[in-house]
């Protein structure tokens, strides 16, 4: 059984290099803020709490879309070149803190929002925690880019799957099950179980990401289960997966990605 990755030591891995990651990940599709709109979740002048918010991909999608005052909670301070031109703003505040640490006031926000980082907080405090910031008839609003869509097939998954599949896995991707942010029924009963939130609303997007034999490299540098490994190790794993790529794709990967956001109201 792969080795599971936990929450403290996988949200420290992104920051590794910072710069990379910045580069590489894809942004999510308009369609996720279109659903945080559709569904009141999103609006203009929205108070809004950040969780886990990274290089801010889609800290600077929010703030497009009318978030602000926006709280931005990032735990890895390696992060803070990528948050500093938001921070400048009198609208915007940037906390280098994990949730489960962050002193928070209770009931001050219209919107929690987390953006492929629910996951990496304790289980026991991501739901809990929300609804205690949140005011009544906010919303939390959770998303991911998951990389694989198990709808459709994936052929440069199925050439790579005896290399990956012996690594470590993160809390977003378990052996053998159906990945955490496509789990439905599971989310759905995580986020209603206290009885503080409705049952969450639903999207799905699909879409495809292009990848070169050189961003195959650098994305999957980025994968937990690749870049907590010694050097050496990560460095032949990623040149087999770059040599797959290229030999058998031509330089040109198609990843199937899915997009799934959950947006739950908080009950008065």
């Amino acid at each position: 059984m792969p080795e599971a990755i936990n929450e403290h030591e996988g949200r420290a891995l992104f920051g590794d290099d910072s710069t990379n990651y910045d580069a590489i990940r894809p942004p999510y599709p308009d369609q996720v803020y279109d659903f945080l709109q559709t569904t009141g979740a999103l609006r203009h002048t929205v108070g809004t709490l950040e969780l886990g918010a990274g290089n801010g991909l889609a800290t600077r999608r929010l703030l497009e879309r009318g978030a602000q005052p926006l709280t931005a909670l990032e735990p890895d301070a390696r992060f803070a070149p990528f948050l500093t031109s938001l921070a400048a703003s009198d609208k915007v505040q940037v906390l280098h803190t994990s949730f489960e640490d962050a002193a928070l006031p209770a009931r001050s926000y219209d919107l929690v929002a987390a953006a492929t980082s629910f996951h990496w907080i304790r289980p026991a405090v991501r739901v809990v925690k929300a609804a205690e910031v949140l005011r009544p008839g906010g919303s939390l609003a959770v998303w991911w880019n998951v990389f694989g869509d198990p709808e459709r097939e994936d052929l440069y998954h199925e050439a790579t799957r005896s290399i990956l599949e012996p690594l470590s896995r993160s809390p977003s991707d378990p052996p053998d099950a159906v990945p955490f942010a496509l789990d439905t029924a599971a989310r759905r009963h995580e986020i209603t179980a206290t009885g503080t939130f409705d049952v969450p609303d639903y999207g799905a997007y699909r879409w495809v990401l292009w990848l070169s034999t050189q961003q195959v490299g650098a994305l999957y540098a980025t994968f937990s289960a690749i870049s907590r490994l010694p050097a050496g190790q990560r460095r032949a794993i990623l040149e087999q997966l770059m040599d797959i790529a290229e030999r058998d794709f031509g330089g040109r990967v198609a990843r199937n990605m899915v997009t799934p956001v959950y947006v739950a109201r908080r009950r008065p």
